[in-house]
C-alpha cells in the first residue's frame, strides 16, 4: 500500500509527504516562521485584502477613478490639472478614486477632500512609496495588484487618465481590456493631455487598427481632452444614462 497523508483537501503520497501537522507548526512557537510566507496561507492574506476593502468601499456611492503618475509635482500642468479633477468630480456629485499614492494621486485626492467629498486611496505595497497620501480620507493599502485592481473596477464608474507610466498605462488596459471582453459593463475612460496621450491613439490607428489587431470600436472607447469639465461631463452623462435605463426597467 503506498503511504499517503491527508491535510483538509490535500492529499500527499510518497516522498510529497511532509513531516509533523499544521497545527503543531501553528502552536509550536519554537519551530519555523517560514509557513506564513508559503502559497496557502498568501491565499488568506489575499481573502483578508477583498474583504477589507469591499467592507471600506460597499457604502462609497458613485466614484470615479482618476489615475496619473506619481512623479508629478504642484505647480506642474498635471497636477494642478488632477486637482481641479478631484474638484469638479465632487461638485458633481461623484466620490473620488486614486491610487492613493504622491504625484497626480495625491493632487485629485486634495482636490477632492478640500471640496468636502469623499476621497478614497487605493496603495499598494511598493518599495519607493512610504504609505497613503495624506489626503485619502479613506485609505486602503493592498499587497496585491489585483485585488487592488478589482477595487477599482468594482467601484468606478469611469475613469479619467492623466499622464502616467507603466502603472498608469497598466490600469489603463485594464480597463479597455476588462470592457472590450465583456467581462464588466461598460464605462467612460477619458484621456486628459492631448499633447501626451495623441501619439498613444496615433499608434493605436495607424499601427494597431492598420494590423487588424484591434478593432475601430475598441479606439472608439477613448475620449481625448484637455478641458477638465468636458472629462467630468462625460462622467456625468455616463450615470444619468445609466440611471435613466435603470428607471426604465422598473
Amino acid at each position: 500500500m503506498v503511504k499517503s497523508k491527508t491535510k483538509g483537501p490535500v492529499v500527499q503520497r510518497r516522498d510529497q509527504i511532509d513531516e509533523g501537522t499544521t497545527d503543531q507548526r501553528l502552536l509550536d512557537s519554537r519551530g519555523p516562521s517560514d509557513w506564513i510566507h508559503t502559497d496557502p496561507w498568501r491565499v488568506m492574506r489575499i481573502q483578508a485584502e477583498f474583504i477589507e476593502g469591499f467592507g471600506a468601499l460597499a457604502e462609497l456611492g458613485p466614484a470615479i477613478a482618476v489615475f496619473g503618475s506619481a512623479r508629478t509635482h504642484p505647480g506642474h500642468e498635471p497636477y494642478d490639472q488632477a486637482e481641479a479633477v478631484g474638484r469638479a468630480l465632487v461638485e458633481a456629485g461623484f466620490a473620488v478614486i486614486t491610487g492613493g499614492g504622491p504625484g497626480s494621486m495625491e493632487a485629485a485626492n486634495k482636490g477632492a477632500s478640500e471640496a468636502g467629498g469623499v476621497s478614497v486611496g487605493l496603495g499598494i505595497e511598493l518599495p519607493f512609496e512610504s504609505g497613503l497620501n495624506q489626503w485619502s480620507d479613506i485609505g486602503v493599502n493592498f499587497r496585491y495588484f489585483f485585488a487592488r485592481k478589482t477595487m477599482f473596477v468594482k467601484y468606478s464608474q469611469g475613469f479619467i487618465v492623466l499622464p502616467g507610466g507603466f502603472g498608469t498605462l497598466d490600469e489603463l488596459f485594464e480597463a479597455l481590456t476588462l470592457a472590450q471582453t465583456g467581462k464588466v459593463t461598460s464605462f467612460p475612460v477619458v484621456l486628459l493631455g492631448t499633447t501626451y496621450w495623441s501619439g498613444l491613439l496615433g499608434w493605436l490607428r495607424d499601427t494597431a487598427l492598420d494590423r487588424g489587431t484591434v478593432k475601430q470600436s475598441d479606439i472608439d472607447m477613448l475620449q481625448l481632452t484637455d478641458d477638465v469639465d468636458e472629462a467630468v461631463a462625460v462622467m456625468v452623462a455616463a450615470r444619468d444614462e445609466r440611471l435613466a435605463q435603470e428607471r426604465g426597467r422598473r
